[in-house]
């Protein structure tokens, strides 16, 4: 994807003319990431902000048992490692690599300066920072309110908005998670994962296809379990 292209369609990039999104062009190195390897650490400090120009990452978090729990799986167009950046904290959660991965990085030094020339950026960051912290509220909800069914719906139905693609009443899910990937999002096993989609293919709500699985009537689907 040409550069240009991609900073449009990030969130805190939108308004910006094509002027600043040169700037930001030739300020911004690549990275390139195999599949499963790490991008950094929770606890590492982090002064990087990270754009996904192609590939997919999971952002994950340890419980006090050691288990991986997954918060979100990013795909292109994301970014992340905002909070660091601006904080100058240690990262608050590990990413991870789903696949091949071509990351678009900026330096807190840059980015501080895009912000102070560009004060639109730093009202467009607020607003993605409000909308992830009502999103990481209603996954705190589904976790603690709803059965093992409603949480495995939410987490399909989390997918569908972040990595779906609409078609005619239908979302396509490309490269679906694994299984455990699934059951980390949504705080259950690999049998629930899998006993529930097969529910759900049973009353065509959804259909695999190898990796990609398909919501039949996205808006049916989401009234029922939301």
């Amino acid at each position: 994807m040409d550069r240009l292209d991609l900073l449009r369609i990030v969130p805190i990039f939108t308004e910006l003319d094509d002027k600043v999104l040169k700037k930001i062009v030739e300020i911004g190195l690549e990275r390139k990431y195999t599949k499963n390897s790490i991008v950094f650490l929770e606890e590492e400090i982090g002064a990087i902000l990270f754009i996904i120009i192609s590939g997919k990452v999971k952002i994950v978090r340890t419980d006090d048992e050691g288990k991986e729990v997954i918060l979100s799986i990013l795909g292109t167009g994301d970014f992340f490692g905002e909070m660091a950046l601006l904080d100058g904290l240690p990262r608050s959660a590990t990413v991870v690599a789903l696949d091949k991965t071509e990351l678009f990085i900026i330096h807190r030094r840059e980015f501080l300066e895009l912000m102070e020339n560009s004060p639109q950026i730093a009202t467009s960051l607020m607003n993605e920072l409000t909308r992830r912290l009502r999103k990481a509220n209603e996954q705190i909800e589904d976790l603690s309110l709803k059965d093992a069914v409603g949480r495995v719906a939410s987490v399909i139905i989390r997918l569908a908005d972040d990595i779906g693609k609409i078609r005619k009443g239908e979302v396509v899910i490309e490269d679906f998670p694994v299984q455990q990937d699934l059951a980390n999002m949504a705080g259950t096993s690999r049998e629930t994962i899998s006993r529930t989609i097969h529910q759900f293919m049973r009353h065509e709500y959804v259909e695999q296809k190898g990796n990609t699985l398909i919501i039949k009537d996205y808006e049916k689907f989401k009234n029922l379990f939301s």
